[in-house]
């Protein structure tokens, strides 16, 4: 047990630090952070140094990584917005596919003396991209959320997808004999249907009902085992039906991108999935046999070469008639040209089906490594050809940095500034926070100390002190929906809310959810336009004010049916209706 926790703890500790040295200099270098992971797999791994072994157990467990990836980018995609790119996910992911497929099965009987079921099982694996490698550097460019970004993420998606495809088609042409507990490629489709429908219901009615219980509770660490359990149980149960442990956890994500706690969730679960993927990278590079390189370099350079080159060109040609510019178009087969990690999978269920021996495994899956490492290459000479993105401003310091107050105002426009300076004038201290840093420049040239961040978020409520605080009030000018609202008083509930409203459509949406205070923001201002008209009219002060209170107390009638109801046409007899002369 000893000697076992020793080596757990050495291959630890030789991983960590090759990580670390390597990605420091390739990040210093410009080369990007993947390049890193891979060269120090390959300098501690048997074919190198020899500091580290069983790389294809690390292999597994790392692939945790890609599983929390998905994860993460399915929190990021709502339903409705993942139906949006159903076009791009069926209609350019299934092209992609094919047509590379195809192509590359050329490419391959070109290059080798192998049979056709052979071929077909190499050729087809190399039609898929590297999740792990792309959706990363998507994100920390800022690309994800851009059309460009929405393309690759759905093609990456249906190629996920078409795992189950592949591995039937290998299955298919297998010369060994068959595996009495794998099942047949017919029942693997039924089997993903029935797991995505079972995901999704387990999303409504048992994770999302789990996370507003956990918001209640105020456990942040109950956050975390929370999150962590949803990726690896929906992770399992695809697992032990023979089918894709990341489209299970994105599957998961979605169902809980419409959740109030997915920033809390994408927080807590990041750090686990930037250590595991970093790891996967590692136990890719270790697997690099460095071995059949050198003996056989003109292949494995020569299928890398092609494979990239015929990959770039296919996409770009499909991208053009998806309508994309030519510079979005050759950028995007750039990114999506090297192979991906579920080729490494797909060749071992082609090794295990006696469709090719270990050594054109091994060759094959030298191929896909060498053009993964030539992926950061290629995307900083696309970098000539696409327009970059407004990068994000990294001067703008969030609420954490805030001083405990007793208000904390979210919204510092027009409405929002009334409220804090009123406040400031009777010396009450206030936090501000605002997502606009055209607006937090402008406050701060008046010597307003604004936050930035959005603040319906959970956690970033957290952080500014909401906890702490008296009074949070919602001074911006975007609705948060009656569910979101509740958890926020749920999760505070010693601190008392006053918000804005746009009008009683809102309020009315709002129904029984109770709030320290409301205002339409529109409402106080038309009744004092009201007032100085009839003051024109040389009406009376006393008349004036009869009016404005009956007014107030017929329409807080009126707003209080019409909630109870929730239906803005209740109560309509208790209008008074405007008229030219007549009443």
């Amino acid at each position: 047990m000893e000697q076992g926790g020793t080596h757990l703890l050495h291959d630890g500790v030789v991983l960590l630090g090759a990580a670390l040295a390597s990605v420091l200099l390739f990040r210093k270098l410009g080369l990007g952070a993947v390049l890193g992971y891979l060269v120090a797999g390959v300098a501690i791994g048997p074919y190198g140094l020899g500091l580290v072994g069983d790389a294809e157990q690390k292999l597994g467990i790392a692939e945790l990584g890609i599983t929390l990836l998905l994860f993460i980018v399915g929190l990021e995609l709502h339903p409705s917005r993942l139906w949006r790119l159903r076009k791009d996910i069926f209609g350019f992911g299934l092209a992609q596919v094919v047509l590379c497929g195809l192509a590359l099965c050329v490419v391959v009987f070109a290059a080798t003396p192998l049979t056709w079921p052979a071929i077909v099982a190499l050729a087809l694996p190399l039609a898929l991209s590297s999740t792990a490698q792309v959706l990363p550097m998507l994100r920390s460019a800022g690309r994800l959320n851009t059309p460009f970004g929405e393309r690759a993420f759905s093609i990456l998606l249906f190629q996920d997808l078409s795992i189950v495809p592949l591995i039937t088609i290998i299955a298919a042409l297998s010369r060994a004999p068959a595996d009495p507990s794998a099942p047949p490629g017919w029942l693997l489709g039924i089997y993903t249907v029935l797991a995505i429908g079972g995901l999704v219901l387990a999303g409504r009615f048992i994770l999302n009902p789990l996370f507003r219980l956990i918001g209640r509770l105020g456990e942040r660490e109950m956050f975390v085992v929370a999150g962590l359990f949803t990726v690896l149980a929906a992770a399992t149960v695809m697992e032990l039906l023979h089918l894709s442990t990341a489209l299970g956890a994105f599957v998961a994500g979605v169902m809980l991108a419409d959740s109030p706690y997915r920033h809390e969730l994408e927080s807590d679960v990041e750090p686990f999935r930037s250590i595991l993927l970093g790891l996967f990278f590692l136990a890719v590079g270790m697997l690099l046999d460095v071995d059949a390189i050198l003996h056989r370099p003109a292949l494995v350079i020569g299928v890398a070469a092609a494979l990239i080159a015929v990959k770039t060109g296919i996409i770009f040609a499909i991208a053009r008639l998806f309508g994309m510019s030519w510079r979005q178009a050759f950028s995007l087969g750039l990114l999506l040209s090297q192979g991906g990690e579920f080729g490494f999978v797909l060749f071992g269920q082609a090794q295990a089906a006696l469709l090719i021996a270990p050594e054109a495994a091994s060759l094959f899956s030298a191929v896909v490594t060498l053009s993964m490492a030539t992926t950061p290459f290629l995307m900083e000479i696309s970098r000539r050809f696409r327009t970059e993105p407004a990068k994000k401003r990294d001067d703008l310091e969030g609420p954490e940095k805030s001083e405990v107050t007793p208000i904390v105002i979210v919204g510092y426009g027009r409405f929002g500034q009334t409220v804090a300076q009123m406040l400031t004038a009777k010396k009450i201290p206030v936090t501000l926070i605002d997502t606009d840093p055209e607006m937090i420049d402008i406050a701060g040239m008046f010597g307003a100390k604004v936050f930035y961040g959005d603040g319906t978020r959970i956690d970033l409520l957290r952080h500014a002190g909401v906890g702490e605080a008296q009074i949070l009030v919602f001074c911006h000018n975007v609705a948060i929906t009656p569910d979101h609202l509740r958890v926020i008083a749920e999760t505070f509930p010693e601190t008392k809310i006053f918000m804005r409203v746009y009008d009683r459509r809102q309020l009315i949406e709002y129904g029984d959810l109770e709030v320290a205070g409301s205002v339409r923001e529109v409402f106080e201002s038309a009744v004092r336009l009201a007032r100085d008209v009839m003051d024109e009219l040389d009406i009376e002060a006393e008349e004036i004010n009869r009016a404005e209170e009956e007014y107030r107390k017929r329409d807080g009638e009126r707003l209080a049916k019409q909630r109870s109801a929730g239906d803005l046409y209740a109560a309509r007899e208790m209008m008074f209706r405007p008229s030219s002369g007549e009443q």
